[in-house]
């Protein structure tokens, strides 16, 4: 027993970059969840939530409220034209827009419901739920002051129309400083409205989140699975074989990434075909971008199968490394952790994975319910990535795996 022991112990450890990946790979894994879910050491800094403002009213009031949640350390505004700021919100790019409407000034001197709003993407609710701490105890206080001064201003000028305005300006500094808002209640609640997702028809959040991150995440190890094959076929004698015959290596590599092509392309179809019989997922709200979509993911998946493929010498080394690359890779693009409980630094470390793009265009598609032309970027995004990886694949093909053949 023991002699056998000391023979497989000899046997694990030939292959060091396999025993490397067998141990780095949980350390990188664990780090990687600590870092999405917060879960460092020292003071976490927090970051602040840029949200997007639009005054419509361009008052005294809505611009004096406005530049005290612009102090806040917690916020970050920038002030937009409220078209703009919507579609914004729409294509995801911004949490929400508050909106000064036209008479938020009058409703806050005549003690009416104020007319300002919060408009919100409900894809990033987590961000929402953060932002309104933040955000509503700061707006209630400063609507609440400038609610006091303006009736304690109109009642003085209706009952003393003589009195020093210096007088008038003590006492409603006097007042205001005492907190002397139960005399003077306004009606400060912030209407919220989602500017996705709302509408009956749209697919369910959660849902899209579990079908594009689940396929992308399958689609990967799928095709790891037949770039595994390349090396059992280099190991077994099959490629030594295929290069006496009248095919050269690259016919080699592209047939092997055109059969990942197909076999990503058919699983993709049926697991949405699969989520709209089974879960309802609205499957046809946008049929073109859907197909285009699939198939520049399905191109991107297979020029990175062909990547492991070539970068891998044994079978071991692929299965290690494409567990490695793929688990890193569905982690941060969102497949395992929705992106918007994330920290802004994995966000921006999202952009460089597979998954994130995919995943994207998706939302875009069920959850935005863009149109085509704005989901051509990722598109783009998703081919580039696809032609990126064949190009590094093909003289790595050549050196690690048909040279050694």
């Amino acid at each position: 027993m023991y002699k056998l022991f000391i023979k497989d112990l000899k046997l694990f450890f030939i292959d060091k970059k396999a025993v490397m990946l067998t141990f780095l790979l949980p350390i990188i894994i664990i780090s990687l969840f600590a870092f999405a879910f917060g879960g460092l050491g020292g003071k976490r800094t927090s970051q602040p939530i840029d949200l997007l403002v639009s005054d419509l009213d361009q008052s005294a009031s809505s611009q004096k409220i406005i530049a005290k949640l612009d102090s806040l350390e917690g916020l970050g505004i920038k002030i937009k034209e409220i078209e703009w700021a919507k579609d914004q919100v729409i294509k995801g790019n911004y949490v929400g827009v508050l909106v000064f409407n036209k008479g938020f000034d009058e409703s806050l001197k005549n003690n009416e419901p104020l007319k300002y709003e919060l408009l919100y993407d409900e894809a990033r609710e987590m961000e929402v739920g953060m932002l309104q701490p933040v955000l509503i105890g700061n707006l209630m206080e400063s609507v609440g002051k400038e609610s006091i001064t303006q009736n304690i201003s109109s009642y003085m000028d209706d009952k003393f129309p003589g009195m020093s305005s210096i007088i008038k300006d003590q006492i409603i500094s006097d007042v205001t400083a005492e907190g002397g808002s139960a005399s003077f209640e306004a009606n400060t609640e912030l209407t919220m409205t989602s500017l996705v997702g709302e509408e009956e028809e749209s697919s369910n959040l959660g849902l899209v989140q579990a079908v594009a991150g689940t396929a992308i995440l399958m689609l990967l190890f799928s095709v790891s699975a037949m770039a595994a094959v390349i090396l059992e076929e280099k190991e077994n004698g099959t490629l030594k074989r295929l290069l006496y015959s009248p095919i050269t290596a690259n016919d080699i590599l592209y047939g092997k990434m055109l059969i990942a092509f197909f076999i990503s392309l058919l699983q993709l179809t049926i697991m949405f075909v699969f989520a709209w019989l089974a879960f309802g997922l609205k499957l046809f709200v946008n049929p073109l971008a859907l197909a285009l979509v699939i198939i520049a993911t399905a191109f991107a998946v297979s020029g990175f199968g062909m990547f492991l493929a070539s970068i891998s010498k044994t079978r071991q080394q692929a299965a290690g490394l494409s567990m490695l690359i793929i688990l890193t890779m569905s982690a941060i693009g969102g497949s395992m952790v929705p992106l918007y409980i994330m920290p802004a630094i994995m966000k921006k470390i999202a952009i460089i994975s597979v998954n994130y793009w995919g995943i994207q265009a998706f939302y875009d598609i069920f959850w935005r319910e863009l149109p085509t032309i704005d989901i051509l970027p990722k598109i783009g995004v998703l081919i580039g990535i696809g032609i990126v990886m064949t190009l590094i694949s093909i003289p790595l093909f050549k050196k690690n795996i048909i040279k050694l053949v």
